[in-house]
This record gives C-alpha cells, structure tokens and sequence, in this order.
C-alpha cells in the first residue's frame, strides 16, 4: 500500500479546524443540512492538495510576507468562527440567520486553513512519487479529496448523533465552548 494514504487519512482525521466545524455543524445544524459544508471540504482540500503538487507550496515557503499574510487571514477567520461558536445556541437560531456552511464558504476556508496546507505540503514533499507535476497534483488530490470524504461524513455524523445529547441549552453551551476552544487554539497554533 501506497504510505501517503495513512498519512493522509491520520492528517485529515485528527482534529483541526474543520473536524471541529463539521461536528459543531453537524450538531447544531443536522447530518442533511451539513452535507454542503462536506461537499465543499472534499472539493477545497483536493484543490489544495493538488496545488502543493504542482509546486504552490513551494512558492509560500520562498514568500515569507505572503506566508505571513496567510496566516494572519487564516488566524482571523479561525477566531472569527471560534467566537461565534462561543455565543451560538443549539438548532436554534437566535435571530434567523444561522445557517451550515454553503459549499462555495467550505471551499473557500481550506485555502486558509493551516493544517491543511501543512498535511499537503508534508504530503508532497514526504511521498512524492516520482511523477511529473500534474501527476502529482492528480495523485495528492484523488488521495486527498477520496479520503476527506469519509473523513468529513464521520464527523458530520458524529455530530449528529451528539445532538441527542445536546437536548440542553447547558449541553449545548458546553460543547460549542469546548468546540470554540478547539477553535481558538487552532487560530494560535497557526504562528507556531
């Protein structure tokens, strides 16, 4: 068996910034409703994957100051969600315009998500198979985007079936802390 692939399952599996908003979502919002923000992972990290193949990743790591406005957007953004974690309620809306993330957001967060871009890039350049570019690209974003997806539905699962836990605005309160915690030092972690 090709080793990228635990790699990839064990990098994508643990916990990071969408497994914590997969399972938030899937929790809050439902198993149907969180299949958008699934569809939109599977597609965002296999064209990030696919890019570190094709030599993107090489570019950040020769760019310091575009490496360094990465991070700053990807931290923002991670504390952003982390704080509106923080203050959600459970499958309520508290003024209607809560909502799961739609397919082209979950897209758009995986070029700042930082573990992402650190599994892809040590993907690519840790089991390089030796093809050309685009063969690369190919390989790390089937590999990618194929894994994530039961990735992404377990989480989304998972959450899920927390909600039946979740039947208390004290329940509720706890995890979305505990998750927006996750959240938080995952904003941290982006500088170190």
């Amino acid at each position: 068996m090709d080793p990228l692939y635990p790699f990839v399952l064990l990098g994508l599996f643990s916990p990071g910034p969408n497994v914590i908003l997969l399972t938030a979502s899937g929790a809050r919002f439902g198993f149907r409703a969180t299949l958008p923000h699934v569809a939109g992972v599977v597609i965002g990290v296999g064209i990030v994957a696919g890019m570190t193949g094709l030599g993107i990743g090489a570019i950040l790591v020769a760019q310091p100051t575009l490496q360094y406005a990465l991070k700053i957007a990807a931290a923002a953004w991670i504390a952003w969600m982390a704080v509106a974690l923080w203050r959600s309620s459970a499958r309520q809306a508290d003024d209607g315009r809560a909502r799961a993330f739609t397919m082209i957001e979950a897209i758009l967060f995986q070029w700042i998500n930082p573990k992402l871009w650190a599994v892809a890039l040590a993907a690519a350049s840790g089991y390089a198979a030796g093809l050309g570019p685009w063969g690369e690209a190919q390989r790390l974003a089937l590999a990618f985007s194929g894994l994530n997806f039961f990735v992404c539905l377990f989480w989304s699962f998972a959450g899920a079936l927390l909600a039946l836990l979740l039947n208390t605005p004290a329940a509720w309160r706890v995890f979305a802390r505990v998750m927006s915690l996750g959240l938080g030092a995952a904003a941290v972690m982006v500088f170190l």
